[in-house]
């Protein structure tokens, strides 16, 4: 569910979101604000507990701007921001353009985090009359100093990872490697925070450890696991990203292009080209000239009983340089162009020829081919 904006940003929430903030408020009505405000009537307990949640969602929350202001200084879209029951991500349309850029996106988060912990835990030491608020600033001001310290452990996807990373890619000015390696560092960590959880856990069933530390066990083995899958599917997007950069446009591009006319009515061109060839789109050409690009989707919005009466100019998406790309350059960089553009294929111009056709199927095509476990590509990076 989308909740607001920020910087022209689209906050989001998942459901998981709703089950933590549920945990969270019940955790600390029934166990930390008793202990630490003793007195005070049950549903004043909730209501601190849900607020302080809040709080602590906010302080996730700002996390991400802190990416995200830095991304957009570098001219990177974020997609949106979604909280959800790790915390939160800043999805990024592309990836940074170089270390620099990495290193400061990557620490523009926990820097957010280490100044509201200083700034929280110094507003508790002024405040010792008001316990109240001496109690929810200390909390606040302990999680986001853990938020951020959490966070810079070196292992991808974490910011630390990312920072990782940047070092890695600006050693070897290789961005891919880089990737794998520090995702391998990601999956390392990751399990090392389950075998933490794993003994947590035995360690209180057998009573050799408090009870309360079988609680952390589960969350941290949730958090290895987790970081673990996290890393693994970034190895990967990695591993495509380096296919997709081997190959040109020229070895997946259809050669044989169906084209339409301008002058077609949408009738004709639907029984004409969308049923006898079944592809979901097709250049337009006039006087062998490219014109525009039409697409099942255009003419779906077209109601049926005005077909016979409009034509595909009528209909079509006027061509742009965002439609076309050249033969040589790299299948990756025509997939990141289809994304970023919204685009499902791109025409091969060449000296101002139409001379193929490549598209989001035809890449995946050749990525199933390839390697079938790793036939799903990516389309952002995540923070």
């Amino acid at each position: 569910w989308q909740i607001g904006r920020i910087l022209g940003i689209p906050i989001k929430v998942h459901v998981s979101w709703f089950l933590i903030f549920g945990f969270v408020t019940w955790s600390l009505a029934t166990g930390y604000l008793p202990e630490s405000i003793p007195g005070l009537s049950v549903p004043r307990y909730w209501m601190m507990g849900g607020v302080a949640s809040l709080l602590l969602f906010g302080s996730v929350l700002l996390h991400e701007l802190g990416h995200s202001f830095v991304a957009l200084r570098y001219r990177i879209p974020i997609r949106q921001i979604t909280l959800f029951v790790f915390g939160g991500i800043a999805q990024m349309h592309r990836e940074p353009p170089g270390p620099r850029a990495e290193f400061l996106i990557a620490i523009g988060g926990p820097i957010v985090s280490f100044a509201l912990a200083g700034l929280l835990l110094g507003l508790v030491s002024v405040a010792q009359t008001r316990p109240g608020l001496v109690a929810l600033g200390f909390l606040l001001g302990a999680i986001n100093l853990q938020l951020g310290l959490f966070n810079l452990i070196p292992g991808f996807p974490l910011d630390g990872g990312r920072v990782l990373r940047a070092g890695l890619w600006a050693w070897s000015g290789d961005f891919d490697r880089a990737t794998r390696q520090a995702s391998l560092a990601g999956q390392g960590f990751g399990v090392a925070l389950v075998s933490l959880g794993t003994v947590l856990l035995l360690g209180a069933a057998s009573g050799a450890m408090p009870e309360p530390l079988a609680a952390n066990g589960g969350w941290i083995i949730l958090i290895g696991v987790f970081l673990f899958v996290a890393a693994r599917g970034s190895r990967r997007q990695a591993s495509i990203r380096s296919a997709l950069a081997r190959v040109a446009v020229g070895d997946l591009m259809v050669r044989d292009v169906v084209t339409i006319s301008p002058d077609l009515n949408v009738g004709e061109a639907v029984a004409q080209h969308f049923l006898r060839h079944g592809y979901e789109g097709f250049p337009v050409v006039e006087d062998g000239r490219v014109v525009g690009m039409v697409t099942i989707h255009d003419v779906q919005s077209l109601p049926q009983s005005l077909w016979q009466w409009r034509r595909v100019r009528d209909i079509m998406q006027p061509w742009s340089p965002a439609m076309e790309i050249a033969p040589d350059a790299t299948a990756l960089k025509a997939l990141e162009q289809m994304l970023r553009e919204g685009q499902g294929r791109l025409a091969a111009v060449q000296e101002g020829r139409l001379v193929g056709l490549i598209t989001r199927s035809g890449v995946n095509r050749f990525l199933q081919l390839r390697n079938p476990r790793r036939s799903k590509s990516t389309d952002s990076s995540e923070y």
